[in-house]
C-alpha cells in the first residue's frame, strides 16, 4: 500500500482551490502549479516574466524543502506560460534557478493563468 502525504508550507501560497500544494507517495513529490504569489504578503507584487518566474520557482522550492526535498531532484516540470514571446526571459531565470539539474519539461502557451499571471509552474520529484 502506497503512504500518500500531504504537503503544506508557510513559505509558499495557500492553495487558490480544494488542492493540496504538493503530494508525497511512492518515492516522489507531486508539486501543483505555483503562480508568483509572495506567500508573505499574499500579493502578486512582480511584475515582469523574469521576476514571475523566478517567485513561481522560489514557491515551488519552498514546497520541495518542506516535504524533505530541493531543486535539484526535480525530474520533471511543466511551465504554462501566458505569451510565447516571453519563452527566452523565462528560460534565463529557469536555467539560472535550476543551475545543473535540467529535468525533462514541457512548456506551453495558455490563454489566461489564475489571477491573470504570466507563468505558473509545476513539477514532480524525487522525495
Amino acid at each position: 500500500m502506497i503512504v500518500i502525504e500531504t504537503i503544506a508550507t508557510e513559505n509558499a501560497p495557500k492553495a487558490l482551490g480544494p488542492y493540496s500544494q504538493a503530494l508525497k507517495a511512492g518515492g516522489f513529490i507531486y508539486c501543483s502549479g505555483q503562480i508568483p504569489i509572495n506567500p508573505a504578503t499574499n500579493t502578486i507584487e512582480a511584475v515582469t516574466i523574469e521576476d514571475q518566474t523566478r517567485q513561481a520557482i522560489t514557491n515551488l522550492k519552498n514546497v520541495l524543502e518542506k516535504a524533505g526535498s530541493s531543486l535539484a531532484n526535480v525530474v520533471k516540470t511543466t511551465v504554462f506560460i501566458k505569451d510565447m514571446n516571453d519563452f527566452a526571459a523565462l528560460n534565463g531565470v529557469y536555467a539560472e534557478l535550476f543551475g545543473d539539474t535540467k529535468p525533462a519539461r514541457s512548456c506551453v502557451e495558455v490563454a489566461r493563468l489564475p489571477k491573470d499571471v504570466k507563468v505558473e509552474i509545476e513539477c514532480i520529484a524525487v522525495a
